[in-house]
């Protein structure tokens, strides 16, 4: 089982940049895949990028292709969300989630994903 824990968040006006990390428990975060997700309000919950448990591929929407990147250092237990080039439309909670897989896929579907976070709210002001 992991445990994953958000940081990061905050407000910051359109242009800018934030960095989101994602922190999680266990000794075998490296066999976890991992994934960002975001809920603007009245909105369904959508993935905004996701990255395999080795970190060779990543997935992004299009929304934030060219702007967000998604790493992780597994030593470390954490993944992180760059983003950058920051819009109002991307105003919403963030949540980390994870995956235990022992395929090198990545994935995109909430349903896919045994572990969330608490979220971390991203407030971008125009």
């Amino acid at each position: 089982q992991v445990q994953v824990v958000e940081s990061g968040g905050g407000l910051v006006q359109a242009g800018g940049s934030l960095r989101l990390s994602c922190a999680a428990s266990g000794r075998t975060f490296s066999r976890y895949a991992m994934g960002w997700f975001r809920q603007a309000p009245g909105k369904e919950r959508q993935c905004v990028a996701a990255i395999t448990w080795s970190g060779d591929s990543t997935y992004y929407a299009d929304s934030v292709k060219g702007r967000f990147t998604i790493s992780r250092v597994n030593a470390k237990n954490t993944v992180y969300l760059q983003m950058n080039s920051l819009k109002p439309e991307d105003t919403a909670v963030y949540y980390c989630a994870a995956v235990l897989t022992y395929s090198g896929s990545f994935y995109t579907r909430e349903d896919e994903y045994d572990y969330w976070g608490q979220g971390t709210q991203v407030t971008v002001s125009s």
